[in-house]
């Protein structure tokens, strides 16, 4: 290894491609993007049809099942849902992970227009890619209780240009607030006297507003355009729209109808804290930095606000910006109290110049790691500070043995350069086989290709970055200013320092432990090879014992004082039978203590404000509560939550769920029973018995069946045989009844602001429609007669299923649940699933387990196979370092007394086996053995300079106690504080590492050498 001599002997070169990395670091730090959490963007796309007035059958037979079937065809699909509601229908597709997603989103478009001809007229289509960037980063609302709709439309649309302009705002909306339109109000008296039939105002409308250019015209030297009748210019030209003419006299659109403006009907509207809302969001475009962009747009907001009426005032919902720097600022917290931590157990633990040269190594390979993680498209957010802190306390390793072996040298009587070139080219590979089997931990969890995979990705690469940045300082900078600063024990004039006294201290320290009770204890450990075995098994066996006890997790709360109300009415509930369970609702939260806001949504979700939760499309039966604290208190949170749900448990015919916001990637439910058959009456049985199962196990709560109650329908039952006698064809019942209920788009307007509004022809309605409208209507036979809907149809009432889903083409009901804080996820999962297994389901249908099981099943199954790769590749590069079979398998038993650590502490600890604490697992296979590299290394290196086996055995272990129980120290004081204060998705993740670590750390130091001497003594 000749990589310390070339930095050495060229160290103005070594200097600035050090400074050069340096810069790149300081620079990234500067440009990278900022957020809260990664960008996780799976490839994915959703195809939303709106459908005003059709039914949750006739949405999946017209609509869901062609859409379903074209997607299909395509590759690489994941998961294909579907759920068809009142006027809704919506499509989802995932793609397996590595799926490019630009691609796969631009196949469903194409699969999609295929098929679009053949779909109903008169929908609403929309497609687009899932993306975390979609989640909004700001949401403002515009309050007032006296001004019209219009007035709050207006100013919500100024804001929304405003923010469009704004750096970083990749897209701004408005919501809650009724679209206008121009509303044709035919009276159908009129019509059927005049003999106008329905058919014939949808066409003249479409007809008269068609603009097809006319060309031009050569004039002599002049070349003209020709202008033909044009489209509608004002509501004026609508109204005169002439409709019939039979030669004597002309029928406009005036003398059947009204023209106006008008509201469509309220789908949606808004509150904050109890006034009347309109809202407006903004989602930030993807590598920028939030500090920036919020810069600009509170400067731009500011202003707007100075011009707001005042009968309106201007407030912000969420402001993601401070949750931003209210996590960076804690990980930094984090990440600098770790780095006191590891420089105290440097300064008392080395001398003085040792401890400044290893100091240097933290920043310089922290910052170089940030500007390659920077390179590799990350941006600074809680996985990659993570990942910094992770790497805290390995990074010094490299730089403390390299230090260490050059002091060695130097007292050996080298001078300053030859000491740091030979000491450091020695152990060279020994620490680079080190940093690899360290690396090689974190490799596969990179490999990951789920969803979770890809919302971790960015913690193991900024570690791997960070320790291969150490590494290079280690082999180059370190050597470097080792052979001009440090200097022999005799000549060393820090020894007037404080810190020496300080070191000289700790050094007996060292001496006593290892001289009353560590060589002891390694005497005994020789004696009684077989004692010390069978304990080391048994403890294993015990710890294994306890795994039960601990539980298993998926990802914990995202300790946000943030909390989602949700309210689910019964199917074919109005939206003002919604609204006031949300008032009702309303008046629960405003006596909160600590209440910062409350935003209230009826009719739809609030608009997405986190990563991992989708907002409820158009639903009148649906509502929703944002609430934000004024602060997260981890003791009063549940207190807070219990509290409302006690006191909103028992409202009469309504489903109110109390959530909190989770950490990790998007799951349905804790809890989630997908039910698959074909008759929906028998599916609805199935899951009444599913609910009762469900209900009946203890820590369940918010329990949701969408079959638990159905909803009635009317239906118009046509007499054939009697509309054929009068010539009057079906389609055009459907369609009169259509577009005298709910109305039909018959053509586009554009105002002279250029707005465009939709033609609507309805019957006039004051208010909402009613029963008694359906009297209105008449029906023009083939032969021009005006017929009444009564005398060819009937009106009954029907049940009709509230929603109709799908799974992978199947129709599917899915039962989903929350559980409580105190009950495990995994043990209620089970008690319910092996309460479902007794259960008998009719012939031809099924039950799958989704939710935070199927998502752990996925995610721990991708880990599972991440450890074996890890162990095999750490396995082979001890292998390739120790040319030995049964070495490598001695190194190998820190790997189980790691694991047993790990369980032991997260038993005494409380935590559960999270997937944050299966990475720790997964990380502490590569840390663990360094330990036993250390010593297997050295006591390889005492035999060959002549040694017998007892006294190397001995030696390695006294002389590699002290720096084994160092590097210890720096990796568990650079986690400490993020264990202690990274909340619960960190904690298990540090103890894991910590338990492990520390536990196999004493126990490597005794069963290591007993294993060796076991296995020498075999081979000699």
């Amino acid at each position: 290894m000749k990589l310390p001599e070339i930095a050495i002997k060229n160290h103005q070169f070594t200097i600035v491609i050090v400074m050069l990395l340096v810069l790149l670091g300081i620079v990234s730090i500067l440009t990278m993007p900022y957020s809260e959490d990664p960008e996780v963007s799976p490839a994915g796309s959703s195809v939303i049809v709106i459908y005003p007035g059709a039914s949750p059958k006739d949405i999946e037979q017209l609509v869901v099942d062609p859409i379903e079937e074209a997607i299909d065809e395509l590759d690489d699909i994941k998961y294909l849902t579907s759920t068809a509601r009142d006027g809704l229908g919506s499509v989802s597709v995932e793609f397996v992970s590595g799926s490019d997603p630009d691609k796969k989103y631009s196949d469903v478009v194409e699969k999609v227009n295929s098929i679009r001809n053949s779909l109903p007229d008169g929908i609403n289509l929309n497609i687009w890619k899932w993306s975390v960037s979609d989640t909004n980063i700001l949401q403002i609302a515009i309050v007032s209780d006296s001004a019209n709709y219009s007035e709050m439309e207006e100013q919500a649309e100024k804001l929304r240009k405003r923010l469009v302009k704004s750096y970083g705002v990749k897209k701004a909306d408005k919501w809650a607030f009724p679209k206008r339109e121009v509303r044709v109000s035919l009276n159908l008296d009129k019509m059927s006297r005049m003999r106008i039939s329905l058919n014939q105002v949808f066409y003249a409308i479409q007809n008269a507003n068609m603009n097809i250019p006319g060309g031009n015209v050569d004039i002599d030297t002049q070349s003209f355009n020709i202008q033909t009748s044009g489209i509608y210019q004002s509501l004026e030209d609508i109204a005169n729209t002439i409709i019939s003419s039979d030669g004597k006299a002309i029928i406009y659109l005036k003398d059947i109808g009204n023209v106006d403006f008008d509201y469509k009907d309220e789908e949606h509207k808004a509150r904050f804290n109890g006034s009347r809302a309109v809202f407006v969001t903004a989602t930030q475009k993807e590598g920028t930095n939030i500090f920036n962009v919020f810069k600009d747009i509170k400067k731009n907001v500011s202003e707007f606000e100075k011009q707001l009426p005042k009968s309106m005032t201007l407030h912000y919902v969420l402001d993601q910006s401070k949750s931003v720097s209210n996590r960076v600022r804690t990980f930094a917290s984090n990440l600098l109290q770790g780095m006191v931590l590891v420089g105290i157990v440097i300064f008392l633990s080395l001398n003085f110049r040792s401890s400044i040269i290893v100091m240097m190594v933290i920043p310089f390979s922290i910052i170089i790691g940030i500007g390659f993680v920077d390179l590799s498209g990350y941006g600074i957010q809680q996985m990659t500070i993570a990942g910094m802190v992770i790497a805290l306390g390995m990074l010094v390793d490299n730089a403390i043995v390299v230090t260490e072996n050059i002091n060695r040298f130097l007292n050996m009587g080298y001078n300053g350069r030859d000491a740091a070139i030979k000491s450091t080219e020695q152990i060279a590979w020994a620490i680079i086989s080190s940093t690899v089997t360290t690396i090689l931990a974190f490799v596969p969890i990179i490999l990951m290709r789920d969803m979770t995979g890809d919302f971790i990705r960015s913690m193991p690469i900024t570690v791997v970055y960070t320790l291969l940045a150490s590494l290079f300082i280690a082999l180059t900078f370190t050597p470097f200013l080792a052979s001009r600063f440090l200097k022999a024990e005799s000549e060393d004039r820090s020894s007037i320092n404080p810190l020496k006294k300080i070191n000289a201290g700790i050094q007996r320290l060292y001496d006593l432990a290892i001289q009353n009770y560590y060589a002891k204890i390694l005497d005994f450990a020789l004696s009684h090879i077989k004692t010390v075995i069978i304990c080391a098994i048994l403890f294993f066996i015990g710890s294994l014992a306890l795994f039960p006890l601990i539980g298993v997790s998926f990802f914990p709360k995202a300790e946000k004082p943030q909390i989602i109300i949700n309210i689910n009415t019964p199917q074919g509930t109005n939206l003002d039978k919604t609204d006031e369970v949300a008032k009702f609702v309303e008046s629960v939260v405003f006596s909160l203590k600590g209440l910062k806001h409350c935003a209230t949504n009826i009719g739809r979700g609030n608009p997405r404000i986190y990563y991992n939760v989708m907002s409820r499309e158009r639903d009148q039966t649906h509502a929703q509560l944002f609430i934000e604290l004024e602060k997260y208190d981890p003791k009063k949170m549940p207190e807070i939550i219990k509290e409302l749900r006690e006191k909103l448990a028992n409202y009469p015919d309504a489903s109110i769920e109390v959530k909190e916001l989770e950490q990790g990637p998007p799951v349905e439910a804790p809890i989630a029973i997908r039910i698959i058959g074909e008759e929906m009456d028998i599916l609805r049985d199935i899951s009444l018995d599913v609910e009762r199962i469900i209900s009946s196990t203890p820590g369940t709560i918010n329990l949701d069946n969408p079959l638990s109650t159905s909803k009635l329908d009317l239906r118009i039952k046509i007499d054939r045989e009697k509309a054929g006698l009068l010539g009057v064809q079906l389609i055009d019942i459907d369609r009169t009844v259509r577009t005298a209920m709910v109305g039909m788009t018959a053509s586009k307007f554009r105002d002279k602001k250029g707005d465009e509004h939709d033609i609507v022809i309805r019957l006039p309605v004051s208010s909402k429609t009613s029963i008694s409208d359906l009297d209105k209507i008449y029906l023009t036979s083939v032969i021009g007669f005006q017929i009444p809907l009564k005398q060819i149809a009937s009106i009954e009432f029907e049940p009709s299923p509230q929603m109709i889903n799908h799974f992978g083409l199947d129709r599917t009901l899915t039962i989903t649940s929350d559980v409580l804080r105190d009950y495990s996820v995994a043990d209620v999962t089970k008690q319910i699933i092996s309460k479902l297994e007794k259960h008998n389901l009719p012939e031809g249908y099924r039950y799958d387990v989704g939710g935070e099981a199927e998502s752990r099943e996925e995610s721990f199954g991708g880990m599972g196979k991440a450890i074996i790769i890890a162990m095999l590749g750490i396995f082979a590069v001890l292998i390739l370092q120790f040319r030995s079979l049964s070495q490598p398998f001695i190194i190998f038993i820190a790997i189980p007394l790691g694991i047993a650590g790990s369980i032991l502490t997260l038993f005494i600890t409380g935590y559960t086996f999270s997937f944050t604490a299966f990475i720790g697992l997964t990380s502490l296979v590569g840390i663990v053995v360094n330990n036993s590299i250390i010593l297997v290394e050295y006591t390889n290196q005492l035999r060959k300079d002549g040694k017998d086996l007892i006294t190397a055995i001995k030696e390695a272990g006294q002389t590699r106690f002290r720096p084994i129980y160092l590097t210890t120290a720096t990796t568990i004081g650079g986690l400490l504080p993020l264990t202690l204060r990274g909340g619960t998705l960190w904690a298990p993740m540090g103890w894991t590492i910590i338990g492990g670590l520390g536990i196999s750390t004493i126990l490597t130091l005794v069963i290591v050498p007993t294993l060796y001497k076991l296995f020498a003594s075999k081979q000699t």
